[in-house]
């Protein structure tokens, strides 16, 4: 064996390397295959990404092929690497498609009709909406949008364009602050959904990060659930339904213990998966019953879980379950719609939307403490397009200002009014009969110009003026579609993600038991 010395960049690809040890050693290059910490080098990856470091040992082997032969593996390889690589620009628009949808979910706000558009919402675990802060709401819900396009891809056992997604949302939750994420279940199935994706893609050299997101589970589910499931008991009436998620929990730990050589902690986690299985098998007869009374799949499994195998308790918690889900889905509507016809009055009255949403969650839906919310915090009477700069070059026509100077306002004061909003008459009428005719600090510009000036071709006097829109409709359609696509992977069910049939969870804990019991095998 001849050992020779090559220096080059961790940031070439492997094609690049394997080029550069065959010109400089005279192999033909697509003769030899290139060995790297037990690993053939991956052509189309840089080193770097590959885990390569400085002063590495490679090893490089020699293939005897006929000249035949080689064309054909040089053709193979070319087209395994495009192949490789319109897969993952595919991936790329996919995923870019699915960021667009989100954002554009995740920013529709309660002014917006809930008959007629489509928006994404958070609920705590009986259906009701939950408070949060804008800008943690937003995250959370690009979270949990890349989430359930994961969660899609797992369920047609696309495990490798369903990684991307996951691994995604885990860095959304992570934007949600820590206090989030131990509340709510969420992070704590991701958790679980990256590691299943893991194992079904035999991505051994993510076993360290595998055993801390299963800590990091385990962690969640505690602080979540309590420590003997007290708190899931108190709202939810049983914990029957989240043992699925514990049984893949144990199920994934027992596969870490096993590929990290603790064979005893593997064989204790892999006997509680088994036993939760034996616990949670549901018979198929009395599926068939519940179908037969109009229940879904779904429920029936929910349904039997919670009530543990009691086909009449399961038929009558179902029941009770969908008219809950029904009266609370009618409350939250009819709460948006009073939101909404709230905001549009205020918006008829000349306040922008940011203002109108903002005062309404502070008064608590009494639109005439929204009104004075709004005038004694002048900030919120500028729209987040006005600037308060010296030298403003909006032209304020002059009929508008002998407007409200017939009303009895100084001319200046006036001018400066409709200068600050716009040219919008309602809003400075408004503000400078609070403010006894004046303006207040917070929106007086620093230069008290009073100059007058000529009446502008397109003023802004109607309250209801909006921004124009700009770009094509081919751009509009991309938006619907980007939309259209995460709503297709909502599931219906919001316990949708308790519902593992557990088939292909009892062919792995019984693959995983039969390697234990082999290594327990004393050798003769």
């Amino acid at each position: 064996m001849q050992k020779n010395i090559l220096e080059t960049k961790l940031v070439i690809t492997g094609k690049e390397l394997r080029s550069q040890i065959a010109e400089a050693y005279g192999f033909e290059e697509n003769c030899i295959k290139v060995i790297i910490n037990k690993k053939q080098l991956e052509l189309g990856k840089t080193l770097e990404e590959q885990g390569i470091t400085h002063n590495v040992k490679v090893m490089v082997l020699e293939l005897k092929l006929s000249e035949e032969e080689t064309r054909r593996k040089i053709r193979e390889e070319e087209i395994q690497y495009e192949e490789e690589a319109l897969k993952k620009k595919e991936i790329s628009q996919r995923m870019q498609r699915t960021k667009r949808g989100l954002e554009i979910l995740a920013e529709r706000e309660d002014s917006l009709d809930p008959d007629t558009t489509p928006y994404l919402d958070i609920a705590n675990q009986t259906g009701r909406t939950i408070q949060i802060p804008p800008q943690a709401k937003k995250a959370l819900l690009i979270a949990m949008g890349y989430h359930e396009k994961g969660r899609a891809l797992l369920k047609k056992k696309e495990y490798a364009v369903a990684l991307p997604y996951l691994l995604d949302a885990d860095k959304h939750f992570c934007e949600c602050g820590s206090v989030l994420l131990t509340t709510v279940d969420n992070y704590a199935v991701l958790q679980l959904d990256i590691v299943w994706c893991y194992y079904h893609l035999g991505q051994l050299e993510c076993l360290d990060d595998a055993e801390k997101k299963l800590v990091a589970a385990h962690d969640c589910f505690r602080k979540c659930y309590g420590e003997h499931h007290e708190r899931l008991v108190t709202i939810k009436g049983s914990s029957g339904r989240e043992k699925a998620l514990f049984l893949r929990l144990y199920l994934l730990e027992g596969i870490s213990h096993y590929h990290n050589g603790r064979e005893k902690e593997a064989a204790e986690c892999l006997q509680r998966a088994h036993s939760l299985f034996q616990e949670l098998v549901i018979d198929p007869e009395k599926i068939n019953s519940l179908l037969l009374l109009g229940f879904s799949a779904q429920e029936a499994r929910l349904g039997l879980r919670a009530c543990e195998g009691n086909l009449e308790h399961a038929a009558n918690h179902i029941s009770s379950r969908r008219e809950e889900k029904a009266l609370i889905r009618r409350e939250e509507r009819a709460k948006r719609r009073k939101q909404l016809e709230g905001i549009n009055s205020l918006k008829s009255m000349g306040y922008s939307e940011r203002a109108a949403r903002e005062a309404l969650h502070k008064s608590k839906g009494n639109i005439e403490e929204a009104v004075k919310i709004i005038l004694d915090n002048p900030q919120l009477l500028l729209s987040n397009d006005d600037a308060l700069t010296p030298g403003d070059d909006f032209q304020v026509p002059q009929q508008s200002i002998e407007q409200l100077v017939y009303m009895g306002f100084n001319p200046g004061i006036a001018e400066q009014a409709l200068k600050i909003f716009r040219g919008n008459i309602q809003l400075a009428i408004q503000t400078l009969l609070h403010y006894g005719g004046s303006l207040p600090a917070d929106l007086q510009t620093p230069s008290d110009s009073t100059t007058t000036s000529n009446e502008s071709s397109s003023s802004k006097d109607s309250p209801t003026d909006s921004a124009g829109t700009s770009g094509a409709s081919t751009d509009e359609d991309m938006e619907v579609d980007a939309v259209s696509e995460i709503l297709e992977d909502i599931p219906e069910h919001e316990e949708d993600y308790l519902d593992l049939t557990l088939e292909e969870e009892e062919v792995v804990i019984k693959e995983y038991l039969s390697y234990i019991r082999h290594l327990q095998v004393p050798s003769k």
